[in-house]
């Protein structure tokens, strides 16, 4: 129970790829980055600039005893540490303010492109891992951008302002101050082609974990009736587990990059200085002050490799998070409607199935040859076992889904060449699990039509039997409801469900009926609600009890994705066929309770 499968073991993804796509985002905020980058070239200088000022100190003042030109060389580096800070603090400002649009534009992106995908994407992936992709994933590249980009390019102008430095100053301790980076580079290379793969499946696995956290939550009561808390437990231990254990590895390998680099960084200041002090027992021209900028430069030569080293965790989060961030935007969308496609404009609710066949998964039939007919204003009920296709019906009705072939009409029009929206909008309805948003009871009702007054909301409810118990609340209509409407029973959730259906005012209704889990009186309540929802539409009603449906004008009997009978219920009853056993069947069982 619980989410997808363990996430496997995947190869690292294509870093060049996800960059390339990032920095596209980063394009329009070229004029920014220029300045901020310009920033760091003024840093780079300075700081490389005012290093070099302290050997001439060392060789020109202080060996010459001469503090008059050491005070006038102090003034000259507190104005360059004065400029360095600034454009620093510039800089570091722009990369945020940057950073933040591109994030920004990225989380509307993926939002804006979750409204367009169609229900089937939803259906194949848990809402804890959309939830991962759109926050954990997205936090990923929003640090990334905010400060390890400005890092890289800092990092990256300065060894080369340092190293342009140094071969000036002299080549010998160059060469000796550089001889380890090949070490560095090796065992950079060598430890992040791991720990990019972990970080990898890390994201995956934490993906998992979201999606196994949110469907128990969502599912407390059933894990609760069932007493199934231990093993729940157990089952949130083994996926913690290996998120545990692969998070592990992923920071072992990327936390060993800092101490090695400490070990290459003290080797190299031995060398630096073994080297300067024998080129000046040797005689080589050579000065203290000139040893002493090496050291230092051999600090500033280094500490950016270290810089960028760190940010290896954060980098091969972002990338980790940007590919995801990605799949998700590269995912098919629903199909867009076709300049040739028409809008009704007065729906009258002639809907008919030719010959339609659909399956979910190619091979897998669901539906096979359905043929079924709703004149304006009728009520078509469907039953039949559960798996048999009825919300495969409502699914292919709505456009949640596109059938394989045959035609599904309304009015005449082939459902492909009516807008989506258009039929969409035509069409009302009242599921058996209603949802409501965390929000006013008003603005709940107001769902089904933005539009709409407080008067038309108010008549909404009353004609769903729920003006009254919603006067009662303290807050009335003002009343904010918890998260899915938890704080009403269920009765009162269907009630507003209703309401809010008839204040959209569809001219074709779809009811999955959904009174069995409410006591007598609410029953009767949400059952004249319907009728008034109902009066003057064409009505698909998906049955659970078959008491309830004795007066539809015809009932499709379905099994196994096929229409095995139709007809009225008394036509149904004399056939004693399949409906007869299920209506028997159903009598029977409720007389026994």
């Amino acid at each position: 129970m619980g989410g997808q499968p363990p996430a496997t073991f995947r190869k690292p993804k294509n870093t060049k790829k996800t960059l390339v796509r990032l920095l596209k985002y980063l394009n329009k905020y070229w004029l920014y980055l220029t300045i901020a980058i310009l920033c760091i070239v003024f840093v780079m200088i300075g700081t490389v600039f005012a290093t070099r000022l302290i050997g001439v100190a060392i060789d020109n003042y202080i060996m010459n005893f001469d503090f008059r030109g050491l005070a006038k060389l102090c003034f000259v580096l507190f104005a360059i540490y004065v400029g360095t800070s600034l454009s620093m603090w510039i800089q570091s400002i722009l990369f945020l303010w940057v950073g933040q649009k591109v994030v920004a534009s990225i989380r509307k992106e993926i939002f804006e492109k979750l409204q367009k995908l169609p229900l089937k994407y939803f259906d194949n992936t848990t809402h804890g891992e959309l939830m991962s992709r759109v926050t954990n994933d997205v936090d990923n590249i929003s640090m990334a951008l905010n400060s390890s980009v400005s890092q890289v390019f800092q990092s990256g102008l300065t060894l080369i302002g340092t190293l342009a430095m140094m071969l000036y100053l002299s080549i010998p301790l160059t060469i000796a101050t550089v001889i380890t980076i090949p070490i560095m580079l090796i065992a950079t290379k060598a430890i992040t082609s791991r720990s990019r793969r972990y970080y990898k499946e890390k994201q995956e696995r934490l993906g998992n974990l979201n999606g196994f956290i949110e469907e128990i939550i969502s599912g407390q009561k059933v894990v609760k009736v069932f007493c199934q808390e231990e093993e729940t437990t157990k089952s949130f231990s083994k996926r913690n587990n290996e998120l545990l254990q692969v998070g592990v590895r992923a920071e072992i390998f990327s936390g060993m990059i800092g101490p090695i680099m400490m070990a290459l960084n003290n080797m190299t200041y031995a060398i630096v200085v073994a080297g300067g002090g024998l080129m000046m027992v040797m005689g080589l021209p050579i000065t203290l002050g000139t040893i002493s900028n090496f050291i230092i430069y051999s600090k500033q030569f280094t500490r950016p490799l270290n810089e960028l080293a760190n940010q290896v965790n954060a980098m091969m989060a972002a990338f980790a998070g940007a590919e995801r961030v990605f799949e998700v935007l590269d995912e098919t969308e629903e199909l867009e409607d076709t300049p040739e496609s028409v809008e009704l404009n007065a729906v009258k609710g002639d809907v008919v199935f030719t010959n339609v066949n659909f399956s979910y998964e190619e091979g897998h039939p669901i539906l096979k040859e359905v043929n079924l007919y709703a004149k304006p204003g009728q009520t078509i009920a469907l039953v039949g076992p559960t798996g048999a296709g009825k919300t495969t019906i409502i699914n292919l009705l709505t456009r949640f889904y596109d059938i394989d072939n045959g035609t599904i009409a309304i009015d005449g029009h082939d459902i492909k060449e009516i807008k989506r929206r258009n039929v969409r909008s035509n069409l009302g309805i009242v599921l058996q699990d209603t949802y409501l948003f965390t929000d006013t009871i008003r603005e709940n009702i107001r769902y089904g039509r933005l539009n709409a007054t407080d008067e038309e909301i108010f008549e909404a409810a009353k004609l769903a039997n729920a003006h009254e118990f919603i006067r009662r609340l303290p807050d009335g209509y003002d009343t904010v409801l918890s998260d899915g409407g938890g704080n009403l029973s269920q009765g009162q959730r269907q009630m507003l469900a209703i309401s809010r259906a008839i204040l959209a005012n569809p001219s074709i209704l779809i009811l999955d009926e959904a009174t069995s889990s409410v006591d007598t009186r609410t029953e009767l309540k949400i059952q004249e609600a319907m009728q008034n929802l109902m009066k003057g539409r064409t009505n698909f009603v998906i049955a659970h009890r078959l008491s309830t449906i004795r007066n539809a004008d015809l009932i499709a009997v379905i099994n196994h994705g096929e229409i095995i009978e139709r007809g009225n219920h008394e036509e149904l009853m004399q056939k004693k066929g399949f409906y007869y056993s299920l209506y028997r069947n159903q009598f029977e069982t409720n007389e026994a309770v």
